[in-house]
């Protein structure tokens, strides 16, 4: 009998435990371990995201700069994946074999039950061709997507590009962005982001055994429909644009041309440049990396970014603020013997011997010696400490947007330099300076540092006689042309219109008046003022400058050229300059064809070698990288023969 129960008390023992570990087996399976779940629900239902169409991006006349095109993102859910043919998949996609292994590993450690990223952008003939076997391949899915294309191949710095998101991108979107998404990496693409990407949506879908799609799930109740992102105007002239980079063809320098009315940029050239198209597409890394190492830096912003002594052209903002603080006037006539003289023995040349110098005529001229008066009398002729004087010099210069950023809507913008007195101070030992220790900033030089985009800032500020609006190259947002306030805002900088009248005079009359610095660049029927400049450089060739407005009553476009080592600015600059103007308002160009010819033509990049991408190397092949190959030797010669060339006509072509 006792062993009767001690049978029966075994057996259910057994049984409570058998029942146990089986509900403890549950609760883990359904409640911990949620594998089982996800292989479940992704073998009823898949979640497809749709991702939205980037805003377009317009020219001022509503032509297109960046539009969309399809592409194909192909997704794997690693523990769908059995039994494939993987020879042919890869043959399909275009990939080998380890390419499929790495891959496939990769999605596989991100997650087996979730899909993935397995191939970004395939082509619309590559999905073409996976389209007809994809139902061999279980596992595998198709995703639909577009990319940037630029069809006319211009403003690749101005526009900016895209790129799949980090990690850091992620976590500062506060979960807005995912891995895959893609966010504007530079120019107006990172500047308008928020405007541009739209809103992702998301389709359920109902799929069988085989993966085979089957419907939306309660018949898409619980879709959401993506949303395009905001088209954009910008301020940009395309022909203006395509105009100013076939100008700067084989120069370093850039362009930047202003509606004064209104601040909207017209042009925005920074050269060397690159085609945009090389950022988009499976063959993105690659290109971005020979752009980086590119030794003439065509991904640098040149007109933003760069910074340049502004030479002659600050002679403009030299007279502007003297008037204004009644040092000097209309009437103020400065003796140029071709040269300012300061100090015991300093001295600082001129152009030539101009004799009894007016305010005028010291524009149209370009007098050196007219401005070392003027500084002189601007630091040392108001009975106070130089350094005190200087500081007022340094308020009235800054309100023209020097050594300060002027707001534009592209991230990465320079404020150029305009040193304070301290600076001064300290470099001397003391604050006991004059205007002698610092005369070349009297036109444009020494530590004075400006970027081009602030330089055609300072011709709408003339052009307006006294204001301008803050520069911006998108014109309007979205259907109903949204104009951001900031770029409403009528900035004055603190000079009377009428101060303005005799530095346009000299700026007509140099331009447009025999014996003027720029008069070969006249443009018959269009009275254009304008000013030439010749920055030092210390590396090699000057830089040559030339800004200008036109008309000279109710100005319609104000421009700054500014070509790296290309000598005087009449020579190269003004050229380039009056082509624009004149196409913009005109639509023609009526300068002469040899000149034409020569700006198109010219060859002023500077010979360089090759820098060769960042890789391993052994000590033998780190030698070989430092060489010249003789087709490259070749290349440097003609460069520099033709250099040599163009240097010898600016004597010929000099105003």
């Amino acid at each position: 009998m006792n062993s009767f129960f001690a049978r029966k008390f075994i057996v259910q023992g057994i049984i409570i435990a058998a029942a146990v570990v089986l509900l403890l087996r549950l609760f883990y399976i359904q409640v911990i371990d949620d594998s089982y779940y996800l292989s479940a629900e992704n073998n009823v239902l898949r979640k497809v995201i749709i991702y939205p169409a980037r805003g377009v991006i317009l020219d001022r006349n509503s032509k297109v700069l960046v539009q969309n095109e399809p592409v194909y993102d192909l997704l794997v859910t690693p523990r769908e994946v059995k039994d494939i043919d993987t020879a042919l998949f890869c043959q399909l996609i275009d990939i080998d074999k380890q390419g499929f292994i790495s891959r496939f590993t990769k999605a596989k450690n991100y997650s087996p039950y979730k899909a993935s990223i397995f191939e970004k952008q395939l082509s619309a003939e590559t999905y073409a061709r996976l389209q007809e076997h994809l139902y061999k391949f279980r596992g595998f899915y198709v995703q639909n997507r577009t990319v940037r294309n630029y069809p006319d191949s211009i403003a690749a710095q101005f526009l900016g590009y895209i790129n799949e998101v980090t990690d850091k991108d992620i976590e500062r979107s506060d979960g807005f962005y995912r891995p895959g998404d893609y966010i504007g990496v530079s120019g107006v693409e990172r500047a308008y982001e928020e405007l541009l990407r739209g809103q992702r949506g998301i389709q359920n879908l109902m799929v069988d055994a085989f993966n085979r799609p089957k419907g939306h799930f309660a018949d898409g109740k619980y879709d959401t429909l993506a949303v395009a992102g905001e088209d954009l105007m910008s301020s940009l002239d395309k022909e203006l644009q395509i105009l100013g980079e076939k100008l700067l063809k084989n120069k370093v320098g850039t362009i930047v041309a202003i509606e004064p009315q209104t601040g909207e940029i017209l042009s925005f050239v920074s050269s060397p440049s690159y085609n945009p198209n090389m950022m988009v597409g499976r063959e993105r890394g690659n290109n971005y990396m020979k752009l980086l190492y590119d030794p003439n830096k065509p991904m640098f912003i040149r007109p933003i970014q760069a910074q340049y002594p502004p030479g002659s052209v600050f002679k403009v903002v030299s007279a502007l603020v003297a008037q204004q603080a009644k040092l000097i006037d209309q009437n103020t006539v400065f003796y140029c013997p071709g040269g300012y003289r300061y100090g015991r023995s300093g001295f600082m040349g001129c152009t030539h011997v101009h004799g009894s110098t007016s305010l005028v005529s010291s524009i149209q001229t370009s007098c050196n010696t007219y401005y070392g008066y003027t500084y002189a009398k601007m630091i040392d002729g108001r009975g106070e400490k130089s350094s005190l004087a200087y500081n007022q010099w340094r308020e009235a210069v800054q309100k023209f947007g020097i050594g300060e950023k002027l707001g534009i809507d592209l991230p990465g913008e320079n404020s150029g330099n305009l040193p304070t007195s301290d600076y001064y101070t300290k470099r001397f030992g003391n604050d006991k300076w004059t205007s002698a220790y610092n005369i070349s900033l009297s036109i444009g030089q020494g530590e004075m540092g400006i970027t081009p985009l602030q330089m055609a800032n300072i011709m709408a500020i003339v052009a307006n006689r006294g204001f301008y609006y803050r520069p911006h190259l998108i014109k309007s947002i979205g259907d109903k042309k949204i104009v951001k306030p900031e770029f409403t805002e009528k900035i004055s900088v603190g000079v009377d219109a009428k101060y303005f009248e005799p530095v346009i005079e000299g700026m007509s009359q140099a331009v447009n008046r025999p014996g003027g610095t720029a008069y070969s660049v006249k443009i018959n029927g269009i009275e254009m003022a304008g000013k030439t400049g010749t920055a030092q450089n210390p590396h090699g060739e000057n830089h040559a400058v030339f800004f200008a407005f036109a008309p000279r009553v109710n100005p319609k476009i104000a421009i700054a050229v500014f070509v790296e080592n290309a000598g005087y600015g009449g020579v190269w600059a003004a050229p380039i300059a009056s082509m624009m103007v004149e196409q913009y308002l005109t639509d023609t160009i009526t300068m002469p064809k040899y000149i034409q010819d020569r700006i198109y033509n010219g060859n002023l990049m500077p010979a360089v070698k090759p820098v060769a991408v960042k890789k391993e190397t052994t000590p033998k092949e780190a030698d070989t990288t430092e060489k010249q190959t003789p087709a490259e030797q070749k290349q440097a010669q003609r460069i520099k023969q033709n250099n040599t060339a163009i240097l010898a006509q600016n004597d010929k072509y000099k105003s």
